[in-house]
């Protein structure tokens, strides 16, 4: 139900929330408003001291939260939405600016601070509107070596204000204090209470909007949205107050093209483009509404829809600064102007800034004035030589999954094998043999994809179980060995086998590190489905079930059931289902060929053999099934 109707009139506009506060979300969904959220990335750092008044400093937040989101959904795919609404709220007594506190101590110091005394709830909201031009759907254009097609321009607008509210603690005690601060409440709080949950118990009253202190003014933005789109006729003056959200037949006369009002930029005259006074650009993809009203029936904006289409876009400019060794040598050398990158890239500098830009965008770099910079998850994952390093994996997709999918269409047709691997098989090719990796280095390249996710999971899988009663594990396709090693380190008595393909084994000493642990792991050549096992207490199989064809899967476990005795056991490593995910890992994830529930793998090991299973996850991504060997 739309309590506003200033709100009413925005459901045709594609409007962002930049921020994560479920608080926030809820008061604005309550009132009817639709929107997309998008949290900003803004590191809320601005020098508190350079402000003349909490308000300003509140104000000025949640304008650069706004932008900040506004300009990375343009750079993204260049397609900005009508509105994006930023808000920051923050809690100020004696002049001291008190925002989230940062640990339990630090809640008791604010707590303390407010106890007994009066003192203000400022939040600032930004609302920016936005409107591109020129604006093209494809992000990224080579031609002759450099990066085009995101030249279009994004104009803004930005309407700010700030509410206050006066909130009266009650005196109190260390006790309830201590007792509060406990309930984890605080943690995540401006001021380091919620009103509207416990932190009620602590208030004496409130002078002012209560869904400020809650977390946004809603009353306020009504009015600002009602100054903004529809300023009084001149016969309704007399009978407007000054303070009042405008009542229903104040919008009756409205005749633009989306049953809006003038520009919110305030641009009565003449407008941008030959856009005649009075209307705002339509959001991009919006049907046009008649002027009856009829917007009030569209269908939701497909945002979602719009990103998939564009989803492959980001993933080619991460596969390309990989490729061009942009993390490296910022990793080296940053941070870096575009010229300065362009240079030691041996790319134009047009090119490389516009990379670098949607890079930025895509919270991969950081940009300041001094040049280019990685972020903390770049430094961690995608400079090519580090410890948790991803690089690889994003080179296999590049070289490797890009093609098949490539040609996906036609794989489908003719239900080939690389419809199969295109899909999610890669963790299935170490056992199989034809495998095309396109000789040594095909293989290599596979194998740095699978040691950087190994490597990623490892441990994950390693402890989800407690595996010390056994002392001898064979992992079957372990590759480069990535969770031998973590094995061997977290259980000391374990002697580990890796059995993988002969030119798996051949390569795997390049990803060898040093360590006392090595001294108990062993690199062995076969093939799983001819050369006999060897001997272990636990057999591991790793991301390989669920792509193995039914009767390759029932000769797998046949083999391994023969070879295991009893007292032993299976370890299963499989993909959890993305319903399952325990955080999100993208905003879709395509499926597995085949899912296996975990009662599916409870009836699978029951039929050769292995009896207690038992199903853990592992980490966010990963499910761990566990068998014991029974007596024939």
């Amino acid at each position: 139900m739309v309590l506003c109707p200033v709100i009413g009139k925005l459901l045709q506009k594609h409007v962002v929330l930049a921020s994560a506060s479920p608080r926030r979300q809820e008061i604005l969904s309550n009132a009817g408003l639709r929107f997309e959220v998008v949290p900003s990335r803004f590191k809320e750092k601005l020098p508190k001291a350079s402000f003349p008044t909490p308000h300003a400093y509140a104000v000025e937040t949640a304008k650069q939260k706004a932008l900040e989101v506004a300009s990375r959904m343009y750079q993204k795919d260049l397609r900005a939405p009508d509105i994006v609404i930023g808000a920051d709220t923050i809690v100020a007594v004696e002049g001291l600016i008190l925002e989230k506190p940062v640990d339990k101590q630090d809640a008791y110091h604010m707590l303390s601070r407010l106890s007994g005394k009066e003192h203000s709830v400022f939040t600032g909201v930004a609302i920016v509107h936005c409107c591109s031009h020129d604006a093209s759907f494809e992000v990224f254009r080579w031609e002759g070596g450099g990066l085009d097609g995101m030249d279009g321009q994004l104009d803004t607008h930005v309407s700010d204000f700030h509410e206050e509210t006066r909130v009266k603690f009650s005196e109190l005690s260390e006790e309830l204090l201590w007792e509060y601060i406990d309930s984890g409440e605080p943690m995540d709080k401006a001021g380091g209470y919620g009103i509207q949950a416990l932190g009620g118990m602590l208030v004496e009253h409130v002078c002012g909007d209560f869904l400020n202190v809650v977390g946004f003014p809603l009353n306020r933005f009504c009015k600002e949205l009602a100054r903004l789109y529809y300023p009084p006729r001149a016969q309704d003056v007399q009978r407007l107050k000054h303070d009042s959200i405008p009542a229903v037949d104040t919008f009756e006369d409205l005749s633009d093209a989306e049953g809006g009002g003038p520009d919110p930029a305030g641009s009565h005259e003449g407008g941008r483009g030959g856009e005649k006074a009075g209307e705002r650009p339509q959001a991009l993809g919006a049907p046009h509404a008649d002027l009856n009203g009829a917007a009030e029936n569209r269908p939701p904006f497909p945002t979602g829809l719009l990103e998939l289409m564009d989803a492959f876009k980001a993933s080619k400019a991460l596969f390309t600064a990989c490729k061009l060794q942009v993390f490296d040598v910022l990793q080296d050398q940053g941070p870096l102007k575009a010229a300065d990158v362009a240079r030691r890239i041996d790319a134009s500098t047009g090119g490389t800034e516009r990379l670098l830009d949607a890079c930025v965008a895509l919270g991969l770099l950081d940009r300041t004035d001094r040049g280019y910079s990685n972020t903390e998850a770049a430094t961690l994952h995608l400079v090519s030589d580090g410890e948790h390093s991803l690089h690889g994996l994003a080179m296999y997709h590049d070289d490797h999954v890009w093609d098949l999918l490539t040609h996906l269409d036609r794989a489908v047709r003719e239900g080939a094998g690389p419809t199969h691997r295109a899909l999610g098989a890669m963790q299935a090719e170490p056992l199989c043999q034809d495998a095309p990796h396109e000789g040594a280095e095909g293989t290599l390249r596979f194998m740095r994809a699978a040691h950087g996710l190994g490597t990623l999971t490892a441990r994950h899988v390693a402890t989800a179980f407690d595996l010390s009663r056994f002392s001898s594990a064979c992992d079957l396709g372990g590759c480069t060995g990535a969770l031998a090693r973590e094995l061997a380190q977290e259980y000391p008595r374990l002697q580990v086998t890796v059995f993988d393909r002969p030119e798996v084994i051949e390569l795997s000493g390049r990803f060898q590190p040093e360590g006392p642990q090595t001294g108990r792991i062993r690199f062995l050549p076969g093939h799983v489905f001819q050369d006999a096992l060897p001997e272990a207490d636990l057999y591991v199989l790793s991301g390989i079930l669920q792509d193995l064809p039914g009767d390759k899967v029932h000769e797998l476990l046949s083999r391994i059931s023969n070879s295991c005795k009893p007292g032993g056991g299976i370890l299963v490593v499989e993909a959890a289902p993305a319903e399952e995910a325990a955080e999100a890992v993208a905003p879709a994830r395509i499926p597995r060929l085949r899912t296996l529930s975990p009662s599916d793998h409870q009836q699978l090991l029951r039929r050769h053999g292995f009896r207690d299973v038992q199903v853990a996850r592992a980490g966010a991504l990963l499910r761990v099934v566990l068998g014991t060997r029974a007596a024939p």
